[in-house]
């Protein structure tokens, strides 16, 4: 069931109700976009006509960000819990244990994926990696990857670009790649790998896993979380009296 929320819909979902609904997908091999949002998607969204209309069809837009769940109760929307993309990564690599499924890592460092490639098939030796692919590449070569993603017949695609260039991506491919699962995971890549760290559990409970981020990198997080941040309580409370 999905709620609506700002210009776009969030699903009332459960982390274990979407694995579920995923392995529904892959059974029925329907090609699907799945997407996540937070107040950094929402502040585009607002701004971008296009990419709120790939957003609002996909089937399944997690919250993904504290600020959701924040942004739901100011608005009077019911959200049974957050569930970020890279804890549902992580679900889903279970799952993939447990089914055999065939997974196609796309994006980050050729290092980075290659070392997330390692990771996974350490840990879990049920999960078929149908390829991989680095997310540096020329335009031109699209098409080619486009052919390598649909001729490893992969059940999932995980696409670690950031937004809005991975959901424009995956829309523009969806049905040419033909797998029925894919999903952008922005910087997971560089968390499984161990280039970035997460931030402590306490932190991410407590709603403040941005700001652990943010003083990782300070300059080049600034504008995303602090300007950022700012405008998207705006636009809830702008949102809020709108509907009184």
């Amino acid at each position: 069931m999905k709620e609506r929320i700002f210009n776009t819909y969030v699903s009332d979902l459960t982390m274990d109700e979407t694995v579920r609904e995923v392995d529904e997908i892959i059974q029925r091999r329907v090609p699907t976009q799945h997407v996540v949002i937070n107040a950094s998607k929402i502040n585009l969204m607002n701004k971008d006509e296009e990419l709120t209309n790939i957003i609002n069809s996909c089937p399944i837009i997690n919250a993904d960000g504290a600020s959701i769940l924040w942004a739901a109760k100011k608005l009077g929307v019911s959200l049974k819990e957050r569930v970020t993309g890279i804890d549902l990564f992580e679900e889903l690599l279970k799952l993939s244990n447990v089914k055999k499924y065939r997974i196609f890592l796309f994006g980050a460092k050729q290092e980075v994926v290659e070392k997330v490639k390692q990771i996974i098939e350490e840990k879990y030796p049920n999960v078929v990696i149908a390829g991989i692919k680095n997310g540096y590449f020329d335009q031109s070569k699209e098409q080619e990857i486009v052919d390598m993603i649909k001729e490893s017949k992969a059940d999932m695609l995980f696409v670690a670009f950031s937004s809005p260039k991975k959901e424009f991506w995956v829309n523009k491919y969806l049905q040419e790649m033909d797998i029925p699962f894919c999903m952008g995971v922005g910087g997971s890549f560089d968390v499984v790998a161990g280039v970035t760290k997460r931030a402590p559990e306490w932190m991410q409970k407590s709603g403040l896993e941005w700001f652990y981020r943010f003083i990782q990198e300070p300059g080049r997080l600034f504008n995303r979380y602090i300007i950022g941040n700012l405008k998207f309580v705006l636009l809830t409370y702008q949102y809020k009296f709108k509907r009184k």
